[in-house]
């Protein structure tokens, strides 16, 4: 049989013995023996002649804990608790305190004057910039001979954006213009007749005077040889005569008023034809600016200052009238924002904004509040939320306040539908933070 161990190096080992000689050695003999679970016990559950570890009770005054005897039979110190171990702490380090009142008094400073500064704005990030887009497209129908523009070029008022060829439009205004020309020398042959028709009545007019005179010589004539021939101084035969060319004169002035009413009436008739004659012309002339309306819609220009986008015409396309050639987005942009109805309550017309485009980060452009809106976004969508359905939550809405931009920056691209981020300023009162600057 082989030595017997038992106990070494302070370690419980079991009591083996050593291999026989020529037998393999599977493990040193002063490895630790595996404790069995049925060999553990709990600190509760102590042998006779064990210390048992101490209680919070057991600690001894001044914060340190009682040493503990180890099952080898050696004692361990006592180590110090938590009130110990702080006092130590403090000891080390007696400005920790200090210095953790003074951030915390510095915290409270600053987040207050950060909270009464932000209190003089509201904000919102459910903002973009919106505008008045809209489509070009001819008004008449032809080939494009010219685009003498390209994409997102920008336009002043009265630059081309295309040409369509004119030819069949010139051809028409000349058929238009000639037909003015006929109307207008019609009425000229009108006047003319008319002011030969006023001469002969005026020629009447004086056979009529003359037939008058004519017919009281006679009267007189024919009564002067009736009494003669009443007296028997005279004869019948020349009474009779007299009274004969008196009858004559009478017929006479009634032919020549009878003449004279016929050239008058020619007159109107002349006057009806020559208020024809005008109407045609204004026909003529309403054909002939038609004509020159459609020959001036083959040119295509800039209604206002802007920019070409989405462009789709080319030379030699065939444009049909309506057709969509182009987008076209005017200078006249503006930042709808939505806020909270919550938040409106100090927001009113001309108060100044900031705001800060997501595609330019670094940049603040400066605006002012236009109008807001009177109702929520949702009750002008096309499905308004209908609430009277039994079903109602409350629920906070949007309203869209129209803020202007205070002379747009031309070094940067902004267009309709980028996002912003505006801040109005609600309060023109001066915060802390400000007063503080002014005075340093």
């Amino acid at each position: 049989m082989g030595i017997m161990l038992s106990k070494g190096n302070g370690l419980d080992t079991a009591q083996r013995p050593l291999p026989e000689d020529g037998e393999p050695l599977s493990e040193p003999p002063w490895a630790p023996r595996t404790v069995a679970e049925d060999e553990l016990r709990t600190p509760d559950a102590t042998q006779p002649g064990e210390a048992k570890p101490p209680t919070p009770h057991d600690r001894q005054p001044g914060g340190v804990e009682p040493p503990v005897d180890r099952p080898d039979g050696s004692r361990q110190a006592g180590t110090p608790n938590g009130d110990e171990v702080r006092k130590g702490l403090l000891r080390r380090h007696p400005t920790a305190i200090p210095i953790g009142v003074i951030l915390l008094a510095l915290a409270f400073v600053v987040g207050y004057v950060y909270w009464d500064y932000a209190r003089h704005f509201e904000s919102t990030d459910d903002a973009f910039i919106a505008s008045r887009p809209f489509a070009v497209a001819p008004k008449v129908t032809g080939y494009i001979t010219a685009v003498p523009v390209t994409d997102n070029q920008h336009l002043a008022a009265g630059d081309v954006i295309t040409r369509i060829d004119e030819r069949d439009y010139r051809i028409a205004l000349a058929q238009a213009e000639a037909q003015v020309e006929a109307a207008q020398a019609n009425i000229q042959n009108i006047d003319a007749q008319i002011t030969v028709q006023q001469a002969q009545i005026n020629a009447n007019q004086a056979q009529l005077q003359q037939a008058q005179a004519n017919l009281v010589f006679a009267q007189q004539q024919a009564t002067r040889y009736e009494t003669l021939a009443q007296r028997g101084a005279g004869t019948v035969e020349n009474a009779q005569q007299y009274a004969s060319q008196l009858h004559q004169q009478e017929a006479a002035l009634q032919t020549a008023q009878a003449t004279l009413a016929v050239a008058q009436r020619q007159v109107g008739s002349l006057n009806a034809q020559r208020s024809s004659a005008v109407a045609s012309l204004a026909q003529a002339q309403s054909q002939r600016d038609q004509a020159q309306l459609n020959r001036s819609y083959t040119t295509l220009t800039a209604a206002q200052p802007g920019r070409v986008v989405h462009l789709t015409a080319a030379v030699g396309q065939f444009a049909q009238a309506g057709t969509n050639l182009t987008m076209f987005v005017p200078d006249e942009i503006w930042v709808t924002a939505n806020f909270k109805e919550t938040q409106l309550a100090a927001m009113r017309p001309g108060q100044p904004a900031t705001l800060r485009i997501d595609a330019y980060p670094g940049r603040a452009i400066h605006g002012h509040v236009a109008s807001i809106q009177p109702g929520s976004g949702t009750a002008f969508s096309l499905l308004p939320a209908e609430n009277a359905t039994g079903n109602y939550v409350k629920i906070v809405q949007r309203v869209p306040v129209k803020i202007v931009i205070d002379g747009s920056p031309g070094d940067v691209a902004l267009g309709p539908g980028m996002s912003v981020v505006p801040s109005v300023r609600v309060d023109p009162a001066p915060s802390l933070l400000e007063r503080l600057r002014a005075h340093l």
